[in-house]
């Protein structure tokens, strides 16, 4: 029940700040203030949703080891968190130094460039599915 216990806790804190910083992000692509709050709130949850990925990864070696699941569907799992990882590295070390640098501009409540949302927009779909598709397939696996 441990290793149960530990990937939902990790999809809670990953997944509510995914949840959070792609909704803001929605809002911002078309209003100074949501592009604003957008900026600021990324500070908050980049880091939540690292904490929760690494928190999903151990849940499932624990679900491995338990034998809840069996090699085979920890490596599917496995690779859906590589795309999540590296995915999250690009908005952590490519997105995220562009939105601090305008914020140290003055820059913080300028609609974002075309150029820059439509990265983000891409970034934020392979979010939303890898960590909605994940989850689905933890409860299809555990449960059924």
């Amino acid at each position: 029940m441990i290793s149960i216990f530990v990937v939902f806790a990790g999809f809670i804190i990953g997944l509510g700040a995914v949840t959070v910083i792609d909704t803001l992000g929605f809002l911002g692509r078309k209003s100074n203030y949501w592009t604003e709050t957008t900026i600021r709130a990324h500070k908050v949850t980049k880091p939540l949703i690292w904490i929760g990925m690494f928190v999903v990864l151990l849940g499932y070696a624990l679900l491995l080891a338990d034998q809840y699941i069996t090699k085979g569907q920890f490596t599917i799992s496995l690779l859906v968190i590589i795309v999540m990882i590296l995915n999250g590295a690009y908005l952590s070390f490519s997105v995220s130094p562009e939105l601090l640098k305008r914020e140290a501009e003055g820059k913080i409540s300028e609609i974002l460039s075309e150029n820059l949302q439509k990265k983000i927009t891409v970034s934020f779909v392979v979010s939303f599915l890898t960590w909605w598709g994940l989850l689905v397939l933890t409860i299809y696996r555990i449960f059924i």
